[in-house]
């Protein structure tokens, strides 16, 4: 059990596993995937880096996984290759046909004159969204308004605990996508997990109401919850930053 206030475009959806005989029992360093897991949450529940699990289970992008499939949550002795997509050969194009010939005309029409073309509109720009890049977040804000009541370490655990009220808005800390919206890790509640870049996720636990789901871009200080109070004794927001799957303190880089 992980109690969260006591200690990756495209996703990892959970899909149905291959039809199989009776699977053996789970050992040590074995995770079975549930319905409602993704990559990235089954990588959090045990502190690990994504890209880690991906590598250790062969799972390549977009880390799609099963239910009932089991995956190894430590390092194997030998890495397992990485399966290979089969390149399909392009369709040949067809070929030119040749314009139709007209009649012949006895007498010819002066060319009329048309509109200059257009210059082309470059479309806006997408909201922007860390998910490709592996540095530091030049920015983070504070998910939610209120006093700080539990510290890294020290009551908040792996995060901080931020008091406020039922119904007040929580935003995402920083631009990215959401790769976990749900309530399947025990001791989270309504949790939402947005990764920021390949380095850097984020979490927002004890959600009365979530307004995100997985495979939404986010930006900063988009409205993605509100708070609550599930799976814990006090309405709250339980907060974490992780670095390539460690926990660390949210005060460092949040403003001051």
């Amino acid at each position: 059990m992980l109690g969260a206030c006591a200690g990756p475009g495209p996703l990892a959806p959970v899909g149905r596993a291959p039809e199989r005989g009776a699977s053996a029992p789970l050992t040590q360093g074995l995770h079975a995937v549930r319905p409602g897991d993704t990559l990235y949450a089954i990588a959090w529940r045990y502190g690990l880096d994504y890209r880690d699990l991906a590598r250790w289970n062969a799972i390549p992008e977009p880390f799609t996984i099963y239910t009932g499939q089991v995956l190894r949550i430590s390092r194997p002795a030998r890495l397992p290759a990485m399966p290979r997509s089969e390149p399909v050969a392009a369709a040949p194009l067809p070929a030119p046909r040749e314009p139709p010939r007209s009649a012949p005309q006895t007498a010819r029409r002066a060319p009329e004159r048309t509109a200059a073309p257009a210059k082309p509109v470059r479309p806006p720009a997408p909201p922007r969204t860390a998910d490709a890049g592996e540095g530091p977040i030049n920015a983070w804000q504070w998910p939610v308004r209120g006093k700080v009541i539990a510290t890294f370490g020290r009551g908040g655990g792996k995060g901080i605990d931020i008091a406020g009220d039922r119904g007040s808005p929580v935003v995402a800390s920083a631009p990215g996508r959401v790769v976990y919206s749900g309530s399947g890790l025990r001791g989270y509640g309504r949790l939402i997990i947005v990764k920021h870049n390949k380095r850097y996720l984020s979490a927002y636990a004890h959600n009365d109401r979530l307004h995100v789901k997985e495979g939404d871009a986010v930006v900063s200080g988009q409205r993605i919850a509100e708070m609550g109070s599930s799976d814990a004794k006090r309405v709250k927001l339980h907060f974490e930053i992780r670095r390539d799957g460690k926990p660390v303190d949210p005060i460092r880089y949040l403003p001051r």
